[in-house]
This record gives C-alpha cells, sequence and structure tokens, in this order.
C-alpha cells in the first residue's frame, strides 16, 4: 500500500492509525510513540473515560442492570454484547458517535498544536473501516501463541471469552496484509522501539517529499 500525504495547508499533521488484534501489544506500542513525543488518542482509554461518565445515562437505560455505583460494569456489559450481536450494535449507537467527538477534538488540538504527527489507536480499525480516517495504517502484530498466552494470562479471560473476541475481529494475516507498516511486538521492547523509529522517519520522508 503506498502513503498518501495529507492534503497541504496552513499546518499539515499526518495521521496514523494504529491497530492490532487483543494481545498483541497495541498499547505498548502506542506507550512507545509517546515516549518519543508523538501524541496519541486512545479509543479505548476514551471508552473507559464514557463509562464513568458522559455514556453511563444512556448504557444504562439500554443495558439495564450494567451500571453499578454510577458507572457502567464492565463485566455486565461485556457478558450481554459479546454474545448478542444485535446489542453490540445498540451499544455502538450509544458510544462511537462520542468516541468520534473526542477523537475530532483531539485531532484539531493536536493540529492546532503544530504536531507533525498524531496516531489514532483504534482497536477495531480496519474491522470498522476508520482507516478512511488516517493517513497510513500501522499493524501491532504477533505470532498467535504469543497473542494467546498473553490474553489468558489477564485476570477474568477464558478461552471461551478470547474466542468470541477473537470472532470479531480480522484474521491477523489480513491486518498484516492491508497496513503500510507492521510492528513485531513478540521480539522484545528494543525491536518494538526500533521499527516506531523507522516508521517516523517514514513519515518525515513522506512530509518531506510532498
Amino acid at each position: 500500500m503506498s502513503i498518501s500525504p495529507p492534503t497541504c495547508g496552513a499546518v499539515e499533521m499526518f495521521v496514523l492509525g494504529l491497530t492490532g488484534s487483543i494481545g498483541m501489544g497495541k498499547s505498548t506500542t502506542s506507550d512507545i510513540f509517546r515516549a518519543v513525543g508523538i501524541p496519541v488518542h486512545d479509543a479505548d482509554a476514551t471508552v473507559h473515560r464514557l463509562y464513568a461518565g458522559g455514556a453511563v445515562g444512556a448504557i444504562g437505560e439500554a443495558f439495564p442492570g450494567v451500571v453499578v455505583d454510577g458507572r457502567v460494569d464492565r463485566t455486565r456489559l461485556g457478558a450481554i454484547v459479546l454474545k448478542d450481536g444485535a446489542a453490540l450494535k445498540r451499544l455502538e449507537a450509544i458510544v462511537h458517535p462520542l468516541v468520534g467527538a473526542a477523537e475530532r477534538a483531539f485531532r484539531d488540538r493536536m493540529r492546532a498544536a503544530g504536531h507533525a504527527v498524531a496516531v489514532l489507536d483504534i482497536p477495531l480499525l480496519l474491522e470498522t473501516g476508520a482507516e478512511r480516517r488516517v493517513d497510513a495504517v500501522a499493524v501491532v502484530s504477533a505470532p498467535a501463541e504469543t497473542q494467546r498466552q498473553r490474553v489468558l494470562a489477564r485476570p477474568g479471560m477464558t478461552e471461551e471469552k478470547l474466542a468470541a473476541i477473537l470472532a470479531r475481529q480480522m484474521p491477523d494475516a489480513e491486518k498484516r496484509a492491508r497496513a503500510h507498516f507492521v510492528i513485531e511486538s513478540g521480539y522484545g521492547l528494543d525491536t518494538a522501539r526500533r521499527q516506531v523509529a523507522d516508521i517516523i522517519r517514514a513519515l518525515a520522508g513522506s512530509r518531506r517529499s510532498h
């Protein structure tokens, strides 16, 4: 895939979409970008905030019993939506517009601040068509057994829940094929840092050529 630089304007900002299936190391990779000064908008973190604030009322109305002590209980909500496609669509209809608004506000702030590159960390970027909102896509990947071990080590995770989550996600091989960049997270932090540095250099080169 070729990289399409952003349209020339008063202030250019290259928007990189960062994604990867569960357990692939996407959050750690986001932290690497932040550590070198690249701002990151984390869609998952935005959802967490909404579950404790702006989306509580609407979710509580749509899914009785999932709000506990004024915030959405993710375990209770997950037990409903992971097995019910219609319920998941109801949840997405509530949450996605709010996450989208937060993302647009982030982009506006980073552009106004003069950042050359910003990252959108979106778990289901390719599955939801969000690649249309970015200039390039980076996929974080690891061997399947590494992924499985990482995920099953999480509190409360089971083989059944992992299977349900993976069923909603595009296969890793397809994500890799559709990416502009692939970050291999199974070989340690130093290797991942080098790959992130390579991506930043590539994006800087695309801006200069533009």
